[in-house]
């Protein structure tokens, strides 16, 4: 008859049993390391992800759009690296933007990630007189689109309201505003909306865009901090080119809703949808 296992024998079986699972959880953390690893480089050289949280960009983006800016249309710069970790100055691989796409860039002041659309290059004059633009002294080609309209009730995790032409508007009414298609010289064409007349934003100063820098706009004129604002009073100024984080190509999925896990608020209209 088969006596049970001797003291030698069961100290070496749970010795075993303890080295697989060492060895277990060794190997889940390096898979976890190198799938972090994989990410980073992969968030650094090609694409990373960005959510839209407010409405300065209406109606080309809206609150909810999820996209992947691409990192490699210009190049790459210390902000191409999650947390500013690239160990380098200036940019490398540098390609010029065009003057209208929607661009992703670090903040010059608060560090935060803006995407709005480039308007002025390097040399370039901007103005605004009467809502309307001025690039280099001439106006730039603008005609009526209709309207824009949404319903007025609290957007996005955030729970901002829309800001309506139409004002006031109860909950759940229809909130209005003028829309307009601009086209920059060049030929890049986009949608523009106006709240209100008189506005701030609609009568600046003549900017001149400093080289190495870049002048940027929100498509909803009257409801965006951007180049038109000092940034000693909240706006962004003029952006370096070492800040361009990168191009907005492609709406990629969107939700209308407070979380994406709300089925019923999303828009399958703007799934894989192209950014003009």
């Amino acid at each position: 008859m088969k006596r049970g296992l001797t003291k030698r024998g069961r100290t070496g079986q749970m010795a075993k049993a303890g080295e697989k699972k060492d060895g277990g959880l060794v190997e889940t953390i390096k898979t976890i390391f190198w799938a972090l690893v994989i990410a980073g480089i992969f968030r650094t050289l090609f694409f990373q992800p960005f959510w839209i949280p407010s409405g300065s960009m209406k109606d080309t983006l809206l609150i909810g759009d999820f996209l992947f800016v691409n990192k490699m249309a210009y190049g790459y710069s210390r902000y191409s690296c999650p947390f500013s970790m690239c160990p380098f100055e200036g940019r490398i691989l540098e390609s010029e933007p065009e003057r209208g796409d929607v661009v992703v860039f670090r903040h010059p002041v608060n560090g935060s990630d803006f995407i709005k659309r480039l308007i002025g290059l390097p040399g370039d004059t901007v103005q605004m007189r009467q809502g309307r633009l001025y690039l280099n002294g001439s106006p730039v080609e603008v005609e009526p689109d209709g309207q824009f309209e949404e319903v007025y009730a609290r957007q996005g995790p955030m729970g901002y309201y829309p800001q309506c032409e139409n004002a006031p508007v109860g909950e759940g009414g229809a909130c209005l505003k003028s829309r307009y298609r601009e086209t920059l010289p060049g030929g890049s064409s986009h949608s523009i909306l106006n709240i209100r007349d008189g506005f701030f934003s609609d009568n600046t100063p003549l900017f001149t865009v400093p080289e190495g820098h870049y002048f940027f706009m929100g498509d909803n004129r009257d409801n965006s901090q951007d180049s038109r604002y000092a940034r000693a009073n909240g706006g962004v100024g003029f952006v370096p080119a070492e800040n361009l984080i990168g191009r907005a190509d492609r709406v990629m999925f969107s939700s209308a809703g407070r979380s994406l896990f709300f089925v019923w608020t999303w828009r399958p209209d703007r799934f894989f949808k192209k950014i003009e």
